[in-house]
C-alpha cells in the first residue's frame, strides 16, 4: 500500500504512471464515486418521504419538475459511477492512464480534469470528427 503524501500532485517530470500517480489517480476516483454515490443516498431519501403534498397546481407542477430533474441527474451520476469503476479497473490491471486506441499516455492534465478519459486528445478529436462526418450523413 502507497502512502500519498498530503501536498502530492502528479507531475511531468516524474515517470508517467509511477505507483505514487496511480496511487493519486485511484484514491481521486475513490473519492469522487464515494460523493455520487452519497449524493445518490439523499436523493433517495428526499425521494423516499412521500408523495407530493402541494394543493396548489403549479406547485404541484414545479415540484414534480424539480423530481424529474433530480432523476435525470441521478440518471447521469449512475452512468459515470460505471466509468468510474472501469477506470478503477484500468488501474487494477495496470492499462489506467494509457490510450486504449494508441497505447500512449493520455497525459496527466486531461487525466486530472477527466479522471475517466479513455482516450488521449488526438485520439478523443478523431473519434468526434469521425463522429460527426456520420451523423452529418
Amino acid at each position: 500500500m502507497i502512502t500519498l503524501p498530503p501536498d502530492y500532485r502528479p507531475t511531468d517530470a516524474e515517470e508517467f504512471m509511477n505507483p505514487l500517480q496511480v496511487e493519486y489517480f485511484r484514491q481521486k476516483l475513490l473519492r469522487w464515486r464515494a460523493d455520487l454515490l452519497k449524493e445518490a443516498d439523499g436523493t433517495l431519501a428526499s425521494l423516499s418521504e412521500g408523495g407530493i403534498h402541494e394543493a396548489d397546481v403549479t406547485d404541484r407542477a414545479s415540484v414534480e419538475t424539480d423530481r424529474a430533474l433530480e432523476l435525470r441527474t441521478r440518471d447521469r451520476a449512475r452512468k459515470l459511477i460505471v466509468k468510474i469503476n472501469m477506470a478503477l479497473q484500468r488501474v487494477e490491471n495496470g492499462t489506467y492512464g494509457y490510450c486504449e486506441e494508441t497505447g500512449e499516455p493520455i497525459g496527466l492534465k486531461r487525466l486530472e480534469a477527466r479522471p475517466i478519459a479513455t482516450l488521449s486528445i488526438e485520439a478523443q478529436e478523431r473519434h468526434e470528427r469521425m463522429e460527426k462526418i456520420h451523423r452529418d450523413d
